[in-house]
């Protein structure tokens, strides 16, 4: 950092950038959940209903604990597009907003008055951000897209099977996650090239984009293979998540000085020998070095092991998401905070997914209740369309409000 430019906490990267987020589920909203991150100012748009994540099982009785981690930093207002009245106050605020992120189906928003044609001609500068499942054109363009669907579709279910047995799910919703920072990435760089252009653009995210762009280091087909080349990147049973005396876990040895460590440590000099001094060779020999290897690792338990590899043996102890709460290097990196929520009341949740030296921007803020912010947004939005037809009566084009429709408290 800049010892002559202090930073200022209440500025991020984004400051001053009008999101509107009318998305459901992960994908869309948890990008504007990243732009927030980085100090724009995001209203969620809701319809009467509110967004399903809201209804997706948790324990917690006063809100889904998923829709709480993936809509912090927001306000909230509901709006019903199918309504006049609602679709009007919309229209206004796309006039303020510098970016719109949804995640309709293609036929959805051109139904609404919506669609990014419609929008830019009243807001030639809106960042028009569109989440589909699959694409914007194609035979399966108006399918709706869900992660486990696409996981399954693209291959990556297959690729996680253990060796011989069915395909597995991965967890966790990784397309989704990884489609929102795509989100954020494509937005971040449309808004980039605006400064330049003065024009906004479509920008288009798909969650078989997002799963396929996970697998690019799959994704390579050379001329002459056969369909069944092996494109497995795992290091042979080496490398990977092993039971100890108590618990597990996952060691990576995959360079000459790891695998060499790995060896001193646990006692198994004898493994350095010509046969297995490559990791070809080890992935070729892993039924002799496995099982000697998990001999070897039942003598400590898996922290205790994470302690004797240290920075030698890359290394994890297989430890719940509960843990991370109080872990000495995520609470170093304040990526944990607390948050006030009108309903849930205190807990704790991950903060933002960068770190900006100059321009940290304010702290995050809980997800907002249902149309917690509406009054206050609809009332603004309805003098916003007053001051736009009067601006249409007079032939005078409407201000762009830079204290507009997004800014406020919490």
């Amino acid at each position: 950092m800049n010892q002559n430019s202090a930073p200022d906490c209440t500025a991020g990267p984004l400051t001053g950038v009008r999101v509107l987020d009318l998305g459901a589920y992960i994908a869309g909203p948890y990008g504007c959940a990243l732009l927030a991150d980085q100090g724009a100012e995001v209203l969620k748009v809701e319809p009467p209903g509110g967004d399903t994540l809201r209804k997706y099982p948790s324990t917690l009785d006063a809100e889904s604990r998923a829709f709480l981690g993936v809509n912090r930093s927001k306000r909230g207002v509901v709006l019903d597009l199918k309504h006049a009245e609602d679709r009007e106050r919309l229209l206004a605020l796309v006039r303020q907003a510098d970016v719109l992120v949804h995640n309709f189906r293609p036929a959805v928003p051109p139904r609404l008055g919506i669609a990014y044609e419609q929008l830019r001609a009243s807001n030639p500068r809106l960042i028009y951000c569109a989440v589909t499942g699959y694409g914007e054109d194609g035979p399966l363009r108006g399918r709706a897209g869900y992660d486990q669907v696409l996981q399954t579709m693209t291959g990556m279910c297959a690729m996680q099977a253990r060796r011989g047995g069915p395909p597995e799910i991965i967890c966790g919703s990784v397309v989704d996650y990884y489609a929102a920072a795509l989100v954020a990435g494509g937005v971040s760089s449309a808004l980039y090239e605006r400064e330049k252009s003065g024009q906004g653009q479509y920008v288009g995210v798909s969650l078989l984009r997002s799963a396929l762009a996970m697998q690019s280091a799959r994704m390579v087909w050379v001329e002459g293979e056969p369909r069944d080349v092996g494109r497995e990147m795992r290091s042979g049973g080496v490398t990977g998540i092993h039971p100890t005396r108590d618990g597990a876990i996952y060691i990576s040895a995959n360079t000459p000085h790891f695998w060499q460590a790995l060896c001193a440590r646990t006692g198994l000099q004898e493994l350095l020998c010509e046969r297995y001094d490559t990791v070809r060779k080890r992935a070729q020999h892993h039924a002799e070095i496995v099982p000697r290897l998990h001999a070897a690792l039942v003598a400590r338990t898996a922290l205790e092991w994470e302690a004797v590899f240290g920075e030698e043996v890359p290394c994890a102890a297989a430890r719940s998401v509960e843990d991370m709460f109080d872990f000495p290097q995520v609470l170093a990196g304040d990526m944990v905070q607390k948050f006030q929520h009108p309903a849930a009341g205190t807990y704790r949740g991950f903060a933002r997914g960068w770190k900006f030296g100059r321009t940290p921007g304010p702290p995050p803020f809980a997800a907002p209740v249902l149309d917690q912010h509406g009054d206050a947004v609809r009332a603004e939005a309805d003098r916003l369309c007053q001051r736009g037809n009067a601006c249409q009566n007079t032939g005078k084009p409407s201000p762009h409000d830079g204290a507009g429709t997004l800014r406020g408290a919490q």
